[in-house]
């Protein structure tokens, strides 16, 4: 989770936290630190330009295809399907 939690009193839906660790895991090792704050931050953001205080999967893929280089969203989106994260339905293509 990002380092405003507390601050703003945001939340992450369990599942997606779940999810959003996972995919970190994947993430090489060399990257992991940057890519965690950088989704992190960018999910954290969309809920409080929207007034919401819970990250939820639709937050958690915008995040990642928002902060992911384009050459990389081949293997984001293997690893989404691999770990039953549906990014098809908030409107990404296959």
């Amino acid at each position: 989770m990002g380092t405003n939690e507390k601050r703003y009193n945001i939340t992450w839906d369990l599942a997606t936290h779940n999810k959003f660790e996972q995919m970190i895991a994947r993430v090489p090792i060399f990257l992991r630190d940057i890519a965690e704050k950088k989704v992190s931050q960018k999910a954290e953001d969309l809920i409080q330009k929207d007034g919401r205080t819970v990250v939820s999967e639709k937050d958690l893929v915008e995040a990642f295809f928002s902060e992911t280089p384009f050459g990389f969203h081949g293997p984001m989106k293997s690893d989404m399907n691999e770990l039953d994260i549906d990014y098809l339905k908030y409107g990404h293509l296959k």
